[in-house]
């Protein structure tokens, strides 16, 4: 289960990583109007959230005393390597803590706020959480990229192409994409 959680996270992590390649340093911060978020503070929020949640995440509520969630929608950012540091920094601790993930450990209860999770249900929260958020990120890069924006997934008009190579693969190889 633990690999099967890994792939899903590496997957989305993904999402993100190759929208950010597209986008320069402006774009990154770029707002649609004083009520949206930039690029930068998504990741902020994001990676802020994952410091909190899965820092000492067995032995310490996930909301931890030192974040300021509210500050995280304030961007204190200066560059695009900034906001990519911290990027990597909250996918660091993450993955490193589902890697503390055990066949002993895994309904144990741990708290969020107070509130008390599975493991597996803290996980599953993370993944209704995180990809929402990354989804975000990919469709400002795609707004601002406009018709230089590289799809991340199946191109416009090329599902039936895509449907035949996924099948051939399977074919060829019936343990491709299985953990």
């Amino acid at each position: 289960m633990k690999d099967l959680f890994m792939k899903r996270f590496e997957y989305y992590k993904s999402l993100g990583d190759k929208s950010f390649e597209q986008l320069s340093d402006e774009q990154i911060f770029w707002q649609y109007n004083e009520e949206s978020n930039s690029i930068a503070v998504i990741v902020h929020h994001l990676a802020g959230n994952m410091l909190s949640r899965w820092t000492n995440f067995l032995t310490e509520d996930g909301e931890k005393s030192w974040r300021h969630r509210d500050e995280e929608f304030v961007n204190t950012f200066k560059t695009k390597d900034e906001v990519l540091a911290f990027w990597e920094r909250g996918w660091k601790c993450f993955f490193d803590a589902l890697g503390q993930i055990n066949d002993e450990n895994f309904y144990d209860t741990i708290y969020i706020r107070g509130e008390g999770h599975s493991v597996i249900d803290a996980v599953f929260r993370q993944l209704a959480h995180y990809p929402y958020h990354i989804g975000q990120i990919v469709y400002i890069a795609k707004m601002i990229k406009n018709e230089d924006w590289n799809t991340l997934s199946i191109a416009r008009n090329k599902s039936q192409e895509f449907n035949t190579e996924m099948k051939n693969k399977f074919l060829k190889n019936p343990d491709y994409g299985n953990v």
